[in-house]
């Protein structure tokens, strides 16, 4: 049992969000990943638990590559007690010395908004999760390492990391752990994207771990400059509208392909000069650092793409409240899933016009605004204001960082042979178990595991895993569409439908029916919980 290392999964499990695994051998501990769960207000409130393992008992840190929820809690990791090294391309450094201090500013400012909110006038104080400070502290603790160099951040581990092709300094994670050599993909990028040669690995494993965002959706096989005259399109029949064209992008990567692309564009001459605002002051910091890695990377031509004329950074919040009297103009911003940041305001400005368009260009979580406004409803609240949905929406699936179902496959191939366990991660449930069936019958592995949250496996050489502890039941509710979802529905529509009753007394009978089915439920449940009495 000592050659056995172990495996636990903390987060993207069910959900796409929260990514962090814990690999256990010989008494020492690492972490792969310590990212932020993104999504539903329940989901969101997984990043305040305390951690599920002793922080003091690890030893070392990897992090895949930048984004948040892979990379969020690490200031909180830092705040709780952790000092030692967390291990990362110089690329992914560079990047989190911007995106981590970014995380916890959001963190202070999503904290103080929400406790000045009058309809929380009575609830307890909410806390940031981390602070900027903490971020600082976090970045400092990075250290720099190549690719395909081995390494050993702890005792009886040995590391390799390889190129991921997601986004700048992406990478999936090599393990030789006593005597099992293991491989987790972190999230790999489409075969032939912008800026990055295809994922790369070795094969011949025993155990893989491969994410599987888009296990369940093959996207059309499009080139980049195919990719192009979608774009092309969208934006044409958007400022022939006459209203703003609203992007909400995530500030890292997919920023600086649209930019690459809509640089193209005018340079060839397809497009006029459309005014572009880019309010996000970390897509433009972002953008700075692709500018720095530009020999590293493909399709940067002179180098000169982002100082294109069109191209107006917008800085402070005054600026970007100034957008809203522009019009017939491109305003990307962040976030990319709409949760937080300037792309709110943006939202609630445009959503309603009917001369605006919305295009959203990458995945939208489950429970997201982005994902609500994206199937359809009419109306949404946006920092606690009913907003109508008039606006056109659209979307472009071929700007996505993550593999598509064609990908992930060849890619788990080119692994091969697994003589163990292959684990999905990652991916909402449909996703992961559409892949499943496929990995299945194609005889991937010894065995096709679906862990969830909490969940611990033993990883012997050539051998199928065991699992070892079950996971956390109480939590798979909070990976899925949760009650606040339905209150938000249900509120966007209330006002409207009251209207609709004929009369001010009709109306008053129905909230009074309404409070007595509260009441009476509060009653059933207190019941329920207590029958003796």
């Amino acid at each position: 049992m000592s050659n056995e290392p172990t495996i636990t999964f903390h987060g993207a499990t069910g959900t796409v969000t929260g990514s962090c695994m814990e690999i256990g051998y010989g008494g020492r501990i690492i972490l792969v990943d310590c990212g932020l769960f993104q999504g539903t207000r329940t989901l969101e409130t997984l990043n305040h638990e305390p951690f599920a393992f002793d922080v003091a008992d690890i030893s070392a840190v990897i992090v895949t590559h930048a984004h948040i929820d892979h990379s969020g809690l690490l200031p909180k990791l830092v705040a709780a007690g952790y000092s030692g090294p967390i291990f990362c391309t110089a690329a992914t450094r560079d990047l989190l010395y911007h995106m981590l201090p970014d995380a916890g500013r959001i963190q202070e400012y999503e904290a103080d908004a929400r406790n000045r909110r009058s309809d929380r006038a009575d609830e307890a104080r909410i806390e940031p999760t981390y602070t900027e400070a903490d971020a600082l502290a976090a970045f400092d603790q990075a250290e720099p390492v190549d690719l395909k160099q081995w390494f050993e951040p702890a005792p009886g581990f040995r590391v390799r990391l390889w190129n991921a092709g997601h986004i700048l300094g992406s990478t999936s994670v090599e393990l030789e752990v006593g005597e099992s050599h293991l491989l987790l993909s972190g999230d790999l990028g489409p075969d032939h994207k912008a800026f990055h040669p295809d994922p790369q690995a070795p094969a011949g494993l025993d155990h893989v771990v491969c994410e599987s965002t888009y296990g369940d959706r093959v996207r059309e096989d499009i080139t980049i400059e195919q990719r192009r005259t979608l774009l092309e399109a969208e934006i044409k029949a958007a400022l022939t509208r006459g209203g703003n064209l609203v992007i909400p992008v995530f500030a890292l990567e997919r920023t600086q392909e649209l930019l690459l692309d809509i640089a193209s564009l005018i340079h060839e001459g397809r497009l006029s000069h459309p005014q572009v605002f880019i309010d996000s002051p970390l897509a433009s910091r972002a953008t700075e650092v692709f500018a720095r890695h530009g020999r590293d990377l493909e399709d940067m031509g002179d180098g000169e793409i982002f100082a294109h004329p069109a191209f107006h950074y917008v800085a402070s919040v005054s600026e970007s409240m100034q957008l809203n009297q522009v019009t017939g103009a491109i305003i990307m911003a962040a976030s990319g899933m709409c949760e937080a940041g300037r792309i709110r305001h943006h939202l609630r400005h445009n959503l309603g016009n009917r001369q605006s368009t919305v295009l959203f260009v990458g995945f939208q979580a489950a429970g997201s605004l982005g994902r609500t406004i994206l199937d359809g409803a009419q109306r949404v609240r946006i920092s606690g204001r009913d907003v109508a949905v008039r606006a056109q929406i659209r979307r472009i699936d071929s700007y996505s960082a993550h593999a598509d179902q064609d990908d992930l496959l060849r890619w788990i191939e080119a692994r091969r042979p697994i003589s163990g366990s292959l684990f999905l991660t990652h991916g909402e449930n449909g996703s992961t178990e559409a892949l499943r069936r496929l990995t299945q019958s194609a005889d991937a592995a010894t065995t096709i595991v679906l862990p969830r949250i909490g969940e611990c496996y033993a990883l012997p050489k050539g051998e199928a895993a065991r699992r070892m502890k079950t996971g956390r039941p109480e939590l798979e509710e909070a990976v899925t569409r949760d009650w606040q979802n339905d209150y938000a529905d249900f509120a966007t529509r209330l006002k409207r439908e009251l209207r609709e009753i004929e009369s001010a007394s009709a109306r008053r009978e129905a909230l009074a029916r309404m409070s007595v089915v509260l009441r009476s439920y509060k009653d059933h449940r207190a019941r329920h919980r207590n029958p003796a009495g």
